[in-house]
């Protein structure tokens, strides 16, 4: 069973970078490459299990950060010659580049979330006499509630559940082939949370030890997050994932 789905969540692999520098409290002007790589890799391998569309640009910048990491593995020769020694002084550290992409980057980022927010509060100004609205209320959409929890993050998590269950699997299992379409597990996940009555973890919505169950369960908690049908609460980086469904409970309770 296969299933090619893309993902308009993420930003690119600039965002990618960043979202892990921010995650790993790690210093923008001092990333240490070899750690950065394997992390990125790791992200890009999941995106590969749950079959997404990897654009090329994040394989070139696993190429690139493949390329910085062998540079700075590259022993450094003394040079008998000043003049040499000089220049090999000034020449510039294999991260200048990355590093003033991602500073570039963070700042418009950080400049599209302030037009965000100022478009968000020019949004409540009106300037229409009042009318009476009590009629139309009904069809009033819910507000949507604004998650502490990313793609990233949830893609981390996904991490740690394939190697809990790689951890777990018997040694001798017996197969069976079920197909099971994004759609009927994202009714049966709702099901399930709204039977709970309150807050359930992210590893417990994977009881199958199976590749394509554990895969089509991701993809549909994805799109009901997408879809405003659950809540998805993380306190703080590296702790335990918690979901619900909308109106059901209030997260943090």
């Amino acid at each position: 069973m296969i299933y090619h789905v893309k993902i308009d969540a993420f930003e690119g692999p600039l965002d990618l970078l960043l979202h892990l520098i921010h995650k790993l409290e790690i210093d923008i002007y001092d990333i240490p490459v070899s750690e950065i790589t394997e992390q990125y890799l790791l992200y890009i391998h999941t995106m590969k299990v749950l079959e997404l569309d990897v654009a090329s640009e994040y394989l070139v910048m696993a190429a690139t950060l493949l390329a910085i990491k062998s540079k700075m593995l590259l022993p450094k020769h003394e040079e008998d010659n000043l003049e040499n020694d000089q220049e090999f002084d000034l020449e510039q550290d294999p991260r200048d580049e990355l590093v003033e992409k991602l500073i570039e980057y963070k700042k418009y980022k950080e400049a599209a979330g302030e037009l965000k927010q100022l478009e968000q509060e020019r949004g409540l100004m009106f300037t229409k006499p009042p009318s009476d609205l009590s009629a139309l209320a009904k069809e009033i959409e819910p507000e949507k509630l604004e998650l502490n929890v990313t793609l990233y993050d949830m893609l981390g998590a996904f991490q740690k559940l394939l190697r809990r269950k790689k951890l777990q699997k018997p040694l001798q299992t017996k197969i069976t082939r079920q197909e099971i379409s994004i759609e009927k597990r994202m009714k049966e996940l709702l099901h399930q949370l709204k039977n709970a009555r309150g807050k359930i973890s992210f590893y417990s919505l994977f009881p199958s030890n199976e590749k394509e169950h554990l895969v089509v369960t991701f993809l549909a908690i994805l799109e009901l997050m997408k879809l405003n049908e659950i809540v998805v609460e993380q306190e703080n980086n590296f702790s335990e994932i918690f979901i619900a469904a909308k109106g059901v409970v209030t997260i943090g309770t």
